[in-house]
């Protein structure tokens, strides 16, 4: 077992930060292709959004796939997917088709959070289980710094680069098929279902809405939908404040962003520790309310150099994303698990993908620091609501008995 867990530690964060290159590329290369195949800004923003609308589509797709067919399988089929649609963007001939293909993609993107996730809930014991999730999500921010040394490398060819992201996810595919196995945990919850209805009682969204875990999916929800507009609706226009509203030239910004990722990698892992030590509700607690207060001082000082750091001190409590992998998928028990989790945190996802365009009016009526200023109001919404979900980590089991939703037989 012990085998078993390292090799999900290590394979889950290749796995995710390929996922994290792969939805961080397209804004790296987005000018590029806007130029050369005459798009819009509206039209460039539309491939952002429809990438985000697949990535909500997929938490019912994923979730469905992983808690009936497994793990194993929705993990791979989800990095095929990506895989394969950023490659064919090499070739895509206009607007409609490239708006097309990563919207597919999104359906492969969102998933692997989610079944990432439930490989680490279930192979990990509950001490150790925080930081196991938030060190293979702590990966995103590493995949950002491989988008932007590869589209340093190849723009302004961004078919090649395409290209290349799309066939390089063969790595991720090869380890997950090659050394992954099934999650014992999914196994031996399939077998003790086993039975005369086995073959036709598969998983259901509607699961997660029955009475016993009903408040819990709606609140979790609710948490991740407030946390990722705060974050999308935030960090999209990071390098436009830096820049227009700072005055800060693109090379500076770039080097402004890097330091920033780095505070958010560090930030992941040391969330992981303290969620091990205080449990992980109260960890994401003071994750999302650590935001909302340093988000203002980012956004409020002028002075360059005080810039440079209240960029990795903020993203540095930004570890709420580590910390919603192992907490939200404690909240559903082992046959639900993935399609709860992969629910609330891309459902959160998708409606997120407006928050930059609800963001822009704004923006461009008072500036960008008040629309910042407005994005830490979400984070601190989210801690609030954070407060009336439980806890998991009292004794916490690896499953739920007490809360798996019961399935009433007809009788006869």
């Amino acid at each position: 077992m012990k085998r078993t867990r390292w090799i999900i530690l290590g394979g889950g964060f290749i796995a995710y930060l390929f996922d994290a290159m792969e939805i961080l590329l397209l804004a790296l290369a987005l000018p590029a292709i806007q130029d050369d195949l005459g798009l819009t800004g509206a039209e460039g923003g539309l491939l952002a959004t429809a990438t985000l609308l697949g990535i909500g589509v997929s938490s019912v797709l994923a979730g469905y796939l992983a808690d009936n067919f497994g793990r194993k399988k929705a993990l791979l089929g989800s990095l095929i997917t990506f895989g394969l649609c950023t490659a064919a963007l090499a070739v895509v001939p206009n607007f409609t088709v490239f708006l097309i293909l990563r919207f597919v993609a999104g359906f492969g993107l969102g998933g692997v959070w989610g079944v990432v996730s439930a490989y680490v809930v279930e192979t990990w014991p509950s001490q150790h289980r925080g930081r196991a999730a938030a060190f293979v999500l702590s990966s995103f921010p590493i995949g950002g710094a491989v988008a932007a040394v590869l589209s340093g490398f190849f723009l302004p060819d961004w078919r090649l680069l395409f290209l290349v992201a799309g066939t390089a996810v063969i790595l991720p595919v090869l380890i997950v098929g090659i050394f992954f196995d099934e999650s014992p945990e999914w196994l031996a919850n399939r077998r003790r279902e086993a039975g005369p209805r086995a073959a036709t009682d598969r998983v259901s969204i509607g699961e997660i809405f029955e009475p016993a875990i009903r408040r819990n999916t709606i609140l979790a929800t609710l948490v991740a939908t407030l946390a990722l507009i705060g974050w999308w609706g935030g960090s999209t226009w990071l390098p436009t404040y830096l820049s227009a509203e700072r005055g800060i030239d693109s090379e500076s910004v770039a080097v402004y962003m890097t330091v920033l990722n780095l505070g958010m990698f560090v930030g992941y892992n040391v969330f992981g520790v303290i969620a091990d030590r205080i449990g992980r509700r109260a960890a994401i607690i003071i994750s999302l309310a650590g935001v909302a207060v340093t988000l203002p001082l980012y956004a409020l000082t002028s002075n360059q150099t005080a810039l440079l750091w209240f960029g990795p001190l903020f993203a540095f409590f930004a570890a709420f994303v580590g910390l919603f992998g192992s907490y939200i998928g404690e909240l559903f028990p082992t046959r639900v698990r993935t399609t709860g989790a992969g629910f609330c945190f891309n459902i959160g996802r998708g409606i997120s993908a407006f928050a930059p365009f609800a963001l822009a009016p704004i923006a461009a009526a008072a500036g960008l620091s008040v629309g910042l200023l407005i994005c830490a109001g979400f984070f601190a919404a989210a801690a609030l609501l954070t407060f009336l979900l439980p806890r998991t980590d009292r004794a916490h089991h690896r499953d739920a008995p007490d809360q798996t939703p019961t399935r009433t037989e007809p009788a006869g």
